[in-house]
């Protein structure tokens, strides 16, 4: 299972060089309607990159949002799931 790792409104993903390539997955909050959704990538076991952004039924909470992530990220490897639950501030 990924380590979800929660995010202030003001904090970013943590980005070190020679990131670009590793996987990554953020859910975070859509406006203020309570809605969150979710982006990222990894690479498929060929080395194929993979995208991943979250369908609109997944959007409607939180809990539905990360576990729909959780499953993505779980089929792609991704260790760690950003979550973000204030909007960015913009500060």
């Amino acid at each position: 299972m990924p380590q979800l790792i929660y995010l202030k409104p003001d904090e970013h993903i943590p980005y070190k060089e020679g990131d670009e390539d590793k996987p990554w997955l953020i859910v975070e909050p859509f406006d203020n309607d309570g809605k969150f959704y979710g982006t990222g990538g990894s690479h498929k076991p060929t080395g194929e990159w993979v995208g991943y952004a979250s369908l609109a039924e997944n959007d409607v909470s939180l809990e539905k949002a990360i576990a729909a992530a959780q499953e993505w990220a779980q089929k792609y490897s991704v260790p760690v799931i950003h979550v973000r639950i204030e909007p960015e501030t913009d500060e």
